[in-house]
């Protein structure tokens, strides 16, 4: 003969220092991702920039000023506050100026902790890829 066992309930989900655990986990990844995601819309927009520079057939005869000048009116165009035309590196060596810049954004995410991200284009498509610490 069988006994009958009754029948137990488990009770599933969340309880409150667990709920609010994932909840200040995810609000750390939220803030992170809107921190992070203009940084890096701009650098993809630097990168174009001097993609495009790169590719043009009269970079071999324009002087270091004129490179200047032409990335401060794209990066006018394309939204670019990071980066100055002073900040550009031209590289002659090759015979094709090879054009990079390399900067740092820093932003605060609160009180004395800040997130840092070091980025580096270049008009090469063969340049190092982005560095974030």
């Amino acid at each position: 003969m069988h006994r009958a066992r009754p029948m137990q309930t488990q009770q599933r989900g969340l309880t409150m220092i667990g709920f609010l655990f994932v909840a200040v986990m995810l609000v750390f990844v939220a803030m992170l991702a809107m921190k992070l995601v203009p940084a890096y819309i701009e650098y993809f927009s630097v990168k174009k920039v001097l993609s495009s520079m790169g590719q043009e057939s009269d970079i071999k005869s324009k002087s270091n000023a004129e490179i200047r000048t032409d990335f401060a009116n794209r990066a006018s165009v394309a939204y670019v506050t990071v980066v100055k035309p002073e900040d550009l590196s031209v590289d002659r060596r090759g015979g094709t100026p090879v054009i990079s810049a390399n900067y740092t954004f820093r932003t605060k995410l609160f009180g004395n902790i800040s997130l840092v991200a070091d980025f580096s284009a270049s008009s090469d498509p063969s340049a190092a890829p982005v560095q974030v610490e």
